[in-house]
């Protein structure tokens, strides 16, 4: 091989060298690239999950929004926020003021015991029954089962007088009453089971839409807030005021004596 042939095959060789070199050099640059714009997407991925359970955890529950929503009034009750709920014969020379939360175990018992009780001195005429719900026991225990059944309420007292005491004996059944600290009531699907043992409300698709929808949830916190502020003393249930006297269990500060070892509910 001549010196001329030597130097330009060097040459060529020096040149494919740089070709290659600056090749590696652009795969280097585009993968360095690659790997900073993987991280920010990362990062950015990261930080728009963590805004974004931030934000869900500062948006307002279900019953906080139902605070903010437009009043709806069930049928069959008077007064301007519609918590005034007066069941029996209009010409009935007494009222009977009942006090009840709907998660409350000795609530259970007593309507168990004195339920029929209550029911056939209601068709005698000898007293009216006002009932006042309560959900003191949300607050304690945690959970919406009071509100929500409440609110179920609601929408069976739309229906007729007959549906509401109906359910709110079915409600407070044995069979059907769950123990205070399980939040049962909370789920609509449980409280939907339970209204297909009354007559009016199986199968009755708007009680079923009125339910789900939480068309009463609103009036579930005015009937709260009665029990809340109430004028008779009551702090606990199940309570009873006859005409503006407190009715008490002996040894009790409700009306109904608690289990052994127990209380009755208190606010």
């Amino acid at each position: 091989m001549s010196k001329r042939n030597s130097q330009a095959a060097k040459s060529a060789a020096r040149e494919r060298l740089r070709i290659e070199r600056e090749k590696q050099a652009k795969r280097d640059k585009m993968r360095r690239q690659l790997i900073v714009a993987g991280s920010v997407v990362g990062v950015l991925a990261i930080a728009g999950g963590v805004g974004f359970a931030v934000v869900k955890a500062n948006e307002p529950g279900p019953w906080e929004k139902a605070a903010d929503q437009k009043l709806v009034k069930p049928a069959n009750t008077a007064g301007a926020r519609g918590t005034t709920v007066v069941i029996g014969k209009d010409d009935a020379p007494k009222t009977l003021k009942i006090y009840e939360d709907p998660r409350c175990p000795v609530c259970a018992s007593f309507e168990q015991n004195i339920g029929e009780t209550i029911d056939q001195d209601l068709k005698d005429g000898k007293y009216k029954l006002q009932f006042v719900g309560a959900s003191f026991l949300d607050r304690g225990l945690g959970g919406e089962g009071s509100k929500n059944a409440l609110s179920a309420l609601g929408a069976a007292l739309n229906v007729s007088d007959e549906a509401f005491m109906a359910y709110k004996a079915a409600l407070f059944s044995v069979e059907n009453h769950p123990e205070e600290s399980k939040d049962e009531f909370a789920k609509d699907s449980r409280l939907l089971e339970i209204a297909n043992q009354v007559p009016e409300l199986k199968g009755n698709s708007a009680f079923k839409k009125d339910v789900e929808d939480g068309t009463y949830d609103k009036w579930a916190l005015e009937m709260s807030k009665v029990f809340d502020d109430n004028k008779d003393d009551v702090k606990g249930t199940p309570s009873l005021v006859m005409d503006g006297k407190k009715i008490t269990a002996e040894g009790s500060s409700c009306s109904a004596r608690p289990p052994p070892a127990g209380r009755c509910c208190c606010g």
